[in-house]
C-alpha cells in the first residue's frame, strides 16, 4: 500500500516518538512534504495535574520551532491551541477519540484550505489515533510522577531507573525548612484545618523554591527538602537559593497577615542553607521502593535549621553558602551541630 509520508511515518514510526514536541513537529514537517498548506499546528492532550488541565504544543511551520502552552482551567478543550492557530491562518481541529479527554490536533492553513485538503488532515488524524493515545498515556505518565515524585525522580523511574540501591550525585545549594512548634499546633487544630494551613505553608516555600529554578526533593511532616543544582557556578546556586528564601519569607509574611485577620497564630519556621555534595538514592525494601537524600551535607543542613529556635533566628547559613555569595550575611558564630564532627560557622541574615 503506497502511503503519502505523513501517513506512512503515523503507521510505522510515530509510536516511537519520544514526546509530544518531536511528534508535533515531525508530523508537521511531513504534512508539509505531502504540499498541504500549513503555517502552523497545535496538539493538546489532557494532565492528569493537581492544577495543570491541558498542555498544548505550538509548532510554527516557517521555523520549525515548538513552544509549549499550559491550561489551569478545563473551560475549553483546545482554548490556547485554537486561539493561537488563528492567528496564523483558518484552522482544521480533530478530536483524536472519545471526548472529553481524548487528544486534539489543529492545523492553521496559509490560506484556506480546499475540501481535498482538509480531507487529507482528517485522514492524518485518524491514522494518528493509534500513536496519540500511546503518547498521551507516556506524557500523562510523566505529569503524574511528576507531581509526586519531583522532576527528578519522576525523570528516574520513567528512564527505568528501579533498581534498589542506585543512586546519583547531585552538587547542590541545599534547603532544609521546617515549620516551629508544629505538633502542639496540630493537637490544637482540626485535621481538615490543619491540612490546609500544610498546603498554605508548602505553597509559599516549594513555590519559591520552584521560582528560582530549585526543586522540592522531599516533604517530610512539616518539613521540606529541596536543592538548587549547579548547573553553571556554585555561587549561582547558593544566590538562587538566598532569593528563594527572601520569596519564602515575604509570602509566609503575608500569610501570617491573612492568618491574623482570621483569628489565627502565625506560622514561624526556620530555614537553613548548605552548599554540598548529595547521594539520591533508590532505596527501600525489595518491593517498596523511595527516593531519598543522604550524605554529611543532607545532616548538616537537617542539624543547622534544628538550630533556628534556640538561637530566635529565621534563616541560618553555613560557611560553606557564604564563602559563595556576595550578599551581606551576619556571623553568629561557631556553633556544635549534633552528629557533625567540627563546629560550625553560622551566618544569618540583616534584619530588615
Amino acid at each position: 500500500m503506497d502511503l503519502p509520508t505523513s501517513l506512512a511515518w503515523l503507521v510505522d514510526e510515530a509510536g516511537a516518538s519520544p514526546d509530544p514536541e518531536r511528534y508535533l513537529a515531525e508530523l508537521g514537517r511531513r504534512l508539509l512534504t505531502d504540499g498541504l498548506p500549513l503555517a502552523g499546528g497545535a496538539l493538546t492532550l489532557a494532565a492528569p495535574h493537581p492544577i495543570i488541565a491541558r498542555r498544548t504544543w505550538l509548532w510554527r511551520a516557517e521555523t520549525g520551532a515548538v513552544i509549549e502552552a499550559l491550561s489551569f482551567t478545563d473551560v475549553s478543550r483546545n482554548q490556547a491551541g485554537h486561539e493561537w492557530l488563528t492567528g496564523l491562518g483558518p484552522v482544521q481541529e480533530d478530536t483524536v477519540g472519545l471526548p472529553p479527554d481524548s487528544p486534539v490536533l489543529g492545523w492553521a492553513g496559509t490560506r484556506a484550505f480546499t475540501a481535498a485538503e482538509a480531507g487529507k488532515l482528517h485522514e492524518a488524524a485518524r491514522f494518528a489515533a493509534p500513536s496519540l493515545v500511546a503518547l498521551a498515556a507516556r506524557a500523562g505518565l510523566a505529569a503524574l510522577l511528576e507531581a509526586y515524585l519531583g522532576r527528578r525522580s519522576a525523570a528516574r523511574v520513567l528512564a527505568g531507573a528501579l533498581s534498589r540501591g542506585t543512586g546519583e550525585t547531585i552538587r547542590a545549594a541545599l534547603l532544609c525548612a521546617d515549620l516551629r512548634d508544629f505538633t502542639a499546633l496540630s493537637e490544637a487544630t482540626e485535621p481538615a484545618v490543619m491540612i490546609a494551613t500544610l498546603d498554605a505553608w508548602f505553597d509559599r516555600i516549594a513555590g519559591a523554591v520552584h521560582a528560582f529554578g530549585g526543586e522540592v526533593l522531599k516533604f517530610m511532616g512539616d518539613g521540606v527538602l529541596a536543592i538548587f543544582p549547579v548547573t553553571t557556578t556554585p555561587g549561582e546556586a547558593c544566590e538562587a537559593a538566598l532569593r528563594a528564601v527572601a520569596s519564602a519569607r515575604a509570602g509566609m509574611a503575608h500569610l501570617d497577615t491573612v492568618r491574623q485577620d482570621q483569628g489565627l497564630p502565625p506560622l514561624p519556621f526556620g530555614v537553613a542553607l548548605h552548599f554540598g555534595e548529595i547521594l539520591w538514592g533508590n532505596i527501600g525494601a525489595a518491593d517498596r521502593l523511595d527516593f531519598t537524600a543522604i550524605g554529611p551535607a543532607v545532616n548538616l543542613v537537617s542539624r543547622l535549621e534544628g538550630l533556628c529556635k534556640p538561637l530566635g533566628l529565621t534563616v541560618l547559613l553555613s560557611g560553606a553558602v557564604a564563602e559563595r555569595t556576595t550578599a551581606t550575611l551576619v556571623p553568629v558564630g561557631h556553633h556544635v551541630l549534633r552528629g557533625i564532627a567540627e563546629p560550625c560557622e553560622v551566618f544569618t541574615l540583616p534584619e530588615h
